[in-house]
């Protein structure tokens, strides 16, 4: 394939056709339209409906009917953060994309300072999907913010909150995995080598730093003891992720370097699984030792009350059915991509739990007087659950989307995918 040279990086030279319209492409853009169209029913409720426009109480003082349609636009059902479910589908996607895909690049950082020579060979491909997911977490987090009025967050700065620890984060952290993959692929290799360590170096700092400001996100919610007394919550964001990275790793060496490693290709898919086996292993010490601590009341609801159902699934398929799948030295090659497949979803349904468990009771019982409530003339709620509106899954959906857009559009241009001698 003809290539141009910038910078020493090859581009191939392709077509517009080859490039946005390829069948990968399509299905892409499928994916994204479900996910805008989610984002519209969200958008369209949250600043353009009379039960969210307080432009109508002002012209409507002391209005029933206006009151009662702005108490349901902050409260009611529809597809909106709500005070007393403030995270939901929304936050969960997130979580799950920005950990799997910072994970995933951690990983690839730590075994090429490890010099694990089948992973250097294939770290662009596994750095790019990464990044896709990171890219996939922030399209849903870009719903769920109030980013029409972004500007109040610069206008009336509050450096302690959420946003201003993720905003300079992703800020730096984006920029910096982009110049990573560039380092990989490019053909300046001499300069590349000395500055190699350095890089890796920083790249695990920063992903170590990630890690802990989202564990201090939620840590910040002192009114959602499920994740206050969740010990060591940095630790635990990490290993779950690892356990879902190796999984994703697993099916997408499956799908790309099944042909183009040849005889490596089995040294890889071993190495993944023994990895996995070992992760797996840590988060269910981990979530064995931290049911211990947790808040008894959440315990209670996610052991044996209304999230039991998901509690044991999320044990089923993330550490039972692979565990006896993928490490009783099964090396079957559908057992490996069930067992996968297994601890994705499987983790998926741990951070579901996870956050719509944090949010099970409205506030805590911090005066050991019983739950407080959450409005002057509500009636106190012991348990409160809300399924996801179909916005919030359409918008789920999208991001799946931007995955495979993002990661296309970089292996149709660069061949990240190939594998890379040293």
């Amino acid at each position: 394939m003809e290539k141009y040279v910038v910078a020493g990086l090859e581009i191939n030279k392709v077509s517009i056709k080859e490039l946005l319209f390829n069948n990968t492409m399509l299905i892409a853009y499928l994916l994204l339209a479900l996910g805008f169209y989610g984002v519209y029913e969200v958008f369209h409720e949250r600043y353009f409906l009379l039960t969210a426009n307080v432009h109508d109480a002002g012209l409507n003082p002391g209005s029933r009917e206006v009151a009662h349609a702005m108490k349901e636009a902050i409260f009611g059902a529809g597809g909106e953060v709500k005070r007393e479910q403030p995270w939901t589908l929304y936050i969960v996607n997130y979580m799950y994309m920005i950990y799997s895909g910072s994970a995933i690049i951690f990983l690839v950082a730590l075994a090429e300072i490890f010099n694990i020579e089948v992973i250097k060979k294939t770290a662009a491909g596994f750095m790019t999907f990464g990044l896709a997911m990171v890219l996939g977490g922030l399209f849903t987090i870009a719903a769920d913010l109030n980013i029409l009025h972004m500007q109040w967050m610069f206008l009336t700065p509050n450096f302690g909150a959420g946003m201003w620890l993720m905003l300079p984060l992703y800020a730096i952290y984006i920029p910096f995995v982009i110049f990573e993959i560039y380092l990989i692929i490019s053909k300046n290799s001499i300069w590349v080598r000395k500055i190699a360590i350095t890089i890796l170096l920083l790249s695990i700092i920063i992903d170590f730093i990630e890690f802990y400001i989202q564990a201090k996100l939620f840590d910040m919610n002192t009114a959602r003891h499920l994740w206050t007394t969740y010990p060591m919550l940095t630790l635990y964001f990490i290993i779950s992720a690892f356990v879902s990275a190796i999984a994703i790793m697993i099916i997408y060496s499956m799908v790309i370097y099944k042909d183009k490693l040849k005889d490596e290709f089995e040294s890889l898919i071993n190495l993944l699984r023994v990895s996995a086996l070992y992760m797996i292993a840590l988060l269910a010490i981990y979530e064995a030792i931290a049911y211990l601590f947790i808040d008894k009341n959440w315990g209670a609801i996610i052991l044996f009350g209304e999230f039991k159902f998901f509690f044991y699934l999320y044990i089923f398929f993330a550490i039972g059915l692979p565990f006896i799948l993928e490490f009783n030295k099964h090396t079957n090659k559908l057992w490996i991509i069930i067992g996968a497949i297994s601890v994705i979803v499987g983790t998926y349904l741990g951070r579901y739990i996870f956050v719509y468990g944090g949010n099970a009771y409205p506030m805590s019982n911090r005066f050991g007087t019983g739950f407080e409530k959450y409005g002057e003339y509500e009636m106190v709620k012991e348990f409160i659950f809300f399924n996801p509106p179909i916005s919030e899954i359409l918008v789920v959906v999208g991001s799946f989307g931007v995955v495979l857009i993002v990661y296309k559009i970089l292996e149709t241009l660069f061949s990240v995918s190939k594998v890379i001698e040293h």
